[in-house]
This record gives C-alpha cells, sequence and structure tokens, in this order.
C-alpha cells in the first residue's frame, strides 16, 4: 500500500514501472516511512508506532538518496517527500555517488514508455512555459544594452551561494544509453544556486563552487555547446530559483518530453529576447553551427549566383541560445535583439 501511496503522490498511480523505480530506491518499510510524510521524525515514529531513532536513520538514508527532503538541511527534524516526478528523477539521479545503471535503465525505460509524453503533454497544456533560454555569454557579451538578467555570467555572481552536480538527464544517458553526442558528465555541467545549492552541498551529491569556478564553467559549458536555462522570471535573486540547468537535446528532459508528447518546444520552453542572424560572406558553409544547434533552426542554402551553400538561421525556429555563435570559428554567426525587455516576466 506505501507503494501505492506514493506512486499517487508522483502522478502515475497505476506505473509499474515507477513501482520499479520505488522499489529499487527503498524497501516496505523505508516506503512505509516516506508514505507517512510531511512530519517531523517524531510525528512519523507516533504514527507509525516505530523506535524514533529507527525512523530517523531511514529517513535520512532516504535523504542521502534524494527521496525526502527536509525544512531545514542542517537540523533535519522535518521532512516531506519529492514534490513531483521531476524532483524524484533531479534529486535521485544528479548526484556525484550515482553509478547505478540498473536504476537509470529504469528511468529510461519509464521516461520513454511513459513519463515523458504525459509530462510533454502536462506542461504544453498549461499554457504557462516556467523556463527561458539564456544566451550564451560569449555570444552577447559585446552587444550593448545587455539586461543584468540575461547576462548568465551578471546571474551567477549576485547568488549567495553556488555548487554543482552531474546532470541528472546525461546521468541516464551515459549510464543507460549511447551517452550525449554534445558532452559527458565527467565535468559536471548542472549549476545550483541558492537553497539549491545549500541542498547539495548538505547532501554530498554536488560541491561548492566560488564565483570564478562558476564563470570558468560558464565558458566551458558555451564551447561544449550547452544550451543555457533559467526561470522564466526576471528576479535574479529568488528563493523559488534553485538551478541553472545547461541542456542538450539528446538527453534533457525537456527535449524528450517535447519529442514523445509532439509538441513544440516552444510550448515548454521560452524564448531568448536574441535571434540569430547570418553574415553570409564570412560563413563558408561547413555545418558546425548546423551540428551545434539543438533547435533545427539552421539551414544550408546556395544563393542565387553562389557556388558555394551557405548556412542560414530560421527565425522561427530560432530560440536565441547562441550555441551557434560561440562555435562558429569564422565570425559569420551574430546576435540581435528580436524581443523588447518586457518579453521577460518581471
Amino acid at each position: 500500500m506505501s507503494y501505492e501511496i506514493l506512486m499517487q503522490k508522483l502522478g502515475f498511480p497505476n506505473s509499474e514501472r515507477l513501482r520499479k523505480i520505488l522499489q529499487h530506491l527503498m524497501d516496505e518499510e523505508s516506503a512505509k516511512v516516506a508514505a507517512t510524510l510531511p512530519g517531523s521524525v517524531d510525528e512519523v515514529a507516533e504514527k507509525l508506532g516505530m523506535d524514533k531513532e529507527k525512523v530517523r536513520r531511514i529517513l535520512e538514508e532516504l535523504f542521502a538518496k534524494g527521496v525526502v527532503f527536509p525544512k531545514d538541511f542542517k537540523n533535519r527534524e522535518f521532512f516531506r517527500f519529492a514534490r513531483d516526478i521531476i524532483q524524484l528523477h533531479d534529486a535521485t539521479l544528479a548526484s556525484q555517488h550515482m553509478k547505478d545503471a540498473e536504476y537509470a535503465k529504469l528511468w529510461k525505460e519509464f521516461g520513454e514508455k511513459e513519463a515523458h509524453e504525459v509530462m510533454g503533454k502536462v506542461l504544453s497544456g498549461t499554457g504557462i512555459k516556467v523556463w527561458r533560454v539564456i544566451p550564451a555569454y560569449n555570444a552577447i557579451k559585446d552587444l550593448p544594452d545587455v539586461l543584468p538578467y540575461e547576462n548568465i555570467k551578471e546571474m551567477l555572481k549576485v547568488q549567495k551561494k553556488i555548487a554543482v552536480v552531474p546532470c541528472s538527464c546525461r546521468n541516464v544517458t551515459a549510464l543507460a544509453g549511447d551517452g550525449c553526442k554534445y558532452t559527458d558528465e565527467s565535468t559536471w555541467h548542472c549549476i545550483q544556486v541558492g537553497r539549491g545549492a545549500e541542498y547539495v552541498i548538505e547532501r554530498g551529491s554536488g560541491r561548492e563552487l566560488t564565483v570564478e569556478e562558476a564563470l570558468k564553467l560558464i565558458d566551458e559549458i558555451e564551447k561544449d555547446g550547452l544550451v543555457h536555462t533559467w526561470a522564466n522570471t526576471a528576479k535574479i535573486v529568488d528563493p523559488r530559483v534553485t538551478v541553472n540547468c545547461n541542456c542538450c537535446s539528446d538527453c534533457c528532459e525537456f527535449f524528450l518530453s517535447a519529442k514523445f508528447a509532439n509538441v513544440p518546444m516552444t510550448s515548454l520552453l521560452e524564448k531568448s529576447r536574441y535571434e540569430a542572424y547570418v553574415l553570409e560572406e564570412k560563413c563558408k558553409g561547413c555545418q558546425t553551427c548546423i551540428e551545434r544547434c539543438h533547435f533545427d533552426a539552421i539551414e544550408l542554402y546556395k544563393p542565387k549566383g553562389s557556388k558555394k551553400f551557405k548556412a542560414r538561421v530560421i527565425a522561427e525556429k530560432c530560440f536565441g541560445c547562441g550555441v551557434c555563435v560561440v562555435g562558429c570559428e569564422e565570425g559569420a554567426i551574430k546576435m540581435k535583439v528580436v524581443r523588447p525587455p518586457e518579453f521577460i516576466p518581471q
């Protein structure tokens, strides 16, 4: 019964695949404790008629696994279960200790057979895009009038605490599939800020970064061709903003949810204010930009009177991530502002 309660809370009450994931994470006794949450150690022990220290030990083990979350990360007395399937996925898989290929395979199957399609339809159906693209710093650093909340380096500089963990999505791909074609997680890419950073540091799933280390990591992320994403708000420091995801189209939950639900990425993820364009006279048609673009927003064409193919940006598909700009050795692609400041919600 405990597993059923947890499956219901996660929104997949009849999923045998999710049941296998939960059973892999915890035995029946631990599931019984988790199903009793939210509550304090004392409250759970009283409800279940269990020894208080045993309950504490179980909750600490589940905290270390990323299954339950204490209200206070240091003085861990009051806990809750994962608020949704995304949090369970990210917390259990985004850890330096995650080496479990069997567990990753369970998530891969659950995602491909059930979760990605459901999440894509649910998120696209809300009409609200809670996440947006942040342009690559090295694609816009020399442009005028860049807003502080679209300059990823300035956004990180004002955070009270920064940490990094391995990407949960790429951990699945690396452990259960063929790996990511853009990068690997030997260098971790999932940046945590504020309370998110405090959580991974206290749990030991990641490590704290200095501001200088975070800014250097941004450069590495952009060279690899990953897309910066952030909560869709102009508020840079906000208790609800806990992560800067750096995404790829072959691993990321956003991309996979759109793919399996057959919904456009524009229904899940907001564009930046920028758009790429090509300086035709500099373009050598090398196709690097096409290989780096995660949104299929660049194509080759032969200009009238030209013997060579050139790159061309498909404006309606471009999310303004700047990945193509950073990767172009010829400097043939640039960024321009195409949306006003009020495009980003205040």
